[in-house]
């Protein structure tokens, strides 16, 4: 296959065992700051997904939640196949650093009580969310932490 402009075009989806966080990229900006983008995937590819409330009600979890452990979270977005997000990141090169962001992401999840922004005046579709959803979604990948630096399934 020719070589495309985004990375994760170019990334045999074939080979990889989901869950796993991955290092896709880094950005260096003119000023010298750099951006770390991560692949955050938590269903395998083209075999499961995430439905759309449980993926988006999770997306405004670790949106709002992830900032309380990381000062320079750029931005939590959602793969739109639906099998994972990615994660932006500003001057932080630590792996082990936005595994713990993750985690204790993750564990806040399982803590709420409520999805944040889940309002039509906050959210273009506050009708669509699942905090129960969001909450199976974290537990599923809290109960694999052990497999999240393993990105290919032969490594597995």
């Amino acid at each position: 296959m020719p070589k495309m402009n985004v990375e994760s075009f170019n990334l045999d989806h074939t080979k990889v065992a989901a869950p796993y966080v991955r290092l896709v990229g880094i950005t260096e900006g003119p000023s010298g700051d750099k951006i770390y983008k991560y692949d955050f995937r938590i269903k395998q590819p083209n075999k499961e997904h995430m439905d759309m409330p449980s993926l988006h009600s999770l997306e405004h979890m670790m949106a709002e939640f992830s900032r309380n452990h990381h000062d320079h979270i750029l931005d939590i977005g959602p793969m739109g196949c639906q099998t994972g997000f990615y994660i932006a990141l500003l001057n932080d090169d630590s792996y082990e650093n936005i595994l713990s962001v993750i985690e204790s992401t993750l564990k806040d999840v399982l803590q709420a009580t409520e999805v944040p922004a889940c309002n039509e005046v906050q959210c273009g579709f506050a009708a669509s969310h699942s905090l129960e959803g969001a909450k199976a979604l974290a537990q599923d990948m809290l109960d694999k932490r052990n497999e999240w630096t393993q990105v290919f399934a032969d490594e597995k």
